[in-house]
């Protein structure tokens, strides 16, 4: 958001930086919000922000936990306020360019070379590479011989995956991230194969794709 800031004039609110992560909460540290508790906060902040002559709002999300509730939040800004606000993901999509990375051959999303990468552009000081060792993961059976649609992009595969993949520890799915793996990294590829030179293409692309959709707002 700030790198995007540096190009157009626009303010950056940072509202939460905590998100809906209770499949994470076998893992020491993490701290999980209600839905309700989001979504409360994100819309009394517009409020505010509309108080003081703000009008257009974009809702950046990067995580995935809170995609559903992040969708809700636009609507509910549009429905029931002077507000007008859109999703960063949907409003960008359109002017963003195709990634040069290969696409990956085996699972590789939460918390894996791609997120890694991201994290050694922008806040390298939060990384420690040298520790980092690839998870050793225990899906349930029938996701685990899901896994070769789910690589290969098949959506409906995918749409599945995520749908049952990830999940709190008492729904009793066994999908949280501490049941599936070692490390809380939903993937198979060693973390040391991330680069600061991949995340820095991913904010540039995505930087660049923000401009071009501002622009035409």
């Amino acid at each position: 958001c700030k790198l995007i800031a540096q190009e157009r004039d626009i303010l950056v609110s940072p509202v939460l930086m905590v998100g809906q992560s209770p499949y994470h909460m076998g893992i020491p540290g993490t701290v999980t919000l209600k839905a309700e508790t989001i979504i409360q906060v994100h819309l009394e902040a517009v409020e505010s922000l509309i108080r003081h002559g703000f009008k257009r709002f974009i809702i950046m999300n990067s995580h995935g936990g809170n995609r559903a509730i992040s969708t809700l939040i636009v609507d509910q800004i549009n429905q029931t306020s002077a507000g007008v606000a859109v999703s960063f993901g949907e409003g960008v999509r359109p002017f963003l360019e195709p990634s040069p990375v290969p696409a990956s051959t085996v699972l590789d999303r939460h918390g894996g070379t791609g997120e890694t990468s991201n994290s050694l552009y922008l806040m390298p000081d939060l990384v420690q590479l040298d520790k980092a060792v690839a998870a050793e993961l225990t899906l349930p059976e029938h996701l685990q011989n899901m896994l070769p649609e789910v690589v290969a992009g098949d959506p409906t595969a995918l749409r599945l995956f995520l749908a049952e993949g990830l999940k709190a520890e008492e729904t009793g799915k066994q999908t949280s991230s501490a049941e599936m793996s070692t490390t809380g990294v939903w993937g198979e590829r060693d973390p040391k194969e991330g680069s600061a030179m991949r995340g820095a293409d991913e904010a540039r692309r995505t930087v660049a794709a923000a401009v071009q959709f501002i622009d035409r707002c």
